[in-house]
């Protein structure tokens, strides 16, 4: 009886320790292709992805508005961008912000300093503060203006931490437009890797599960890209990624194949978005 006693002990105290954990599977990048929307949105209804970043300036952003707004049950993030970092896809400022945009008016592909892009970066030129704010400025308010569910935002290639004086502006903006929300702040920390443009798509299924089955309670995120693999994203690249179709669309299928949806119920764990943590 005894034994029988700590059986259930160990099984209760299984199930307390992995309900203390909580996941927000983030999808980055909406709006900057059709395959990417799409891809966005089956992660979020056949898989597990709870909040999805999109990227105002994209291409793709008035098809992402009208399956957000189908979707109203998706939390939202504005992905502040401040490049354009593909070779044969490129997007503007919504703002006038010469000091911002290479000779063709486009964002610089880069943020720093670049060996693969050497004086092509936007911290290569003179860029003014002034006109970064208001880029920001004018990101975040069409967000609001047309996506109704939008909880925060984040800097696409790290923008929002470019320089002292552009995260200051960020925080300024998450201030003024309520959308203060610092997972750091909240106890979250980065989920062990288990994605990269090396691996297999079998690959990143079986590092996701492990990372999952051996995983402390905590708070976690990850970050990731949905997209899938068609004539439109094998065109999509950069120098120094250019599998991103093959990539993209591995990760997309790991977040959707049932075996993670099946082993997160198993473990007790909650997949959770941005806005449970307001």
């Amino acid at each position: 009886m005894k034994g029988f006693y700590l059986i259930i002990s160990s099984l209760l105290l299984f199930s307390a320790m992995h309900a203390q954990t909580q996941i927000i599977f983030r999808g980055d990048d909406m709006g900057f292709s059709h395959s990417a929307n799409i891809a966005h949105i089956d992660a979020y209804k056949k898989g597990v992805v709870r909040s999805v970043e999109v990227i105002v300036p994209g291409p793709w952003f008035e098809e992402a508005v009208k399956m957000l707004n189908e979707n109203p049950g998706l939390d939202v993030g504005v992905h502040l961008a401040l490049t354009s970092e593909w070779s044969y896809l490129k997007w503007k400022p919504l703002t006038y912000a010469p000091s911002l945009v290479d000779e063709n008016g486009y964002f610089y592909p880069m943020i720093w300093p670049n060996e693969n892009y050497p004086g092509n970066a936007l911290k290569d030129h003179n860029w003014k503060l002034e006109e970064v704010e208001d880029e920001l400025r004018a990101q975040i308010e069409m967000a609001l203006k047309r996506i109704p569910q939008v909880t925060h935002f984040t800097g696409h290639m790290g923008c929002t931490n470019m320089d002292d004086q552009v995260a200051e502006i960020a925080k300024k903006l998450a201030k003024e437009y309520q959308l203060e929300i610092s997972l750091q702040d909240h106890g979250f920390e980065r989920l062990p890797s288990w994605t990269g443009n090396e691996f297999t798509e079998q690959q990143k299924l079986e590092r996701l599960k492990k990372v999952l089955k051996e995983l402390p309670p905590g708070k976690y995120y990850t970050v990731s890209h949905p997209a899938y693999e068609n004539e439109e994203t094998r065109s999509v690249h950069h120098v120094g990624y250019e599998n991103v179709g093959a990539d993209r669309d591995a990760e997309t299928k790991a977040l959707t194949n049932p075996e993670i949806t099946a082993l997160i119920k198993e473990l007790g764990i909650e997949v959770i978005g941005y806005d449970d943590v307001r």
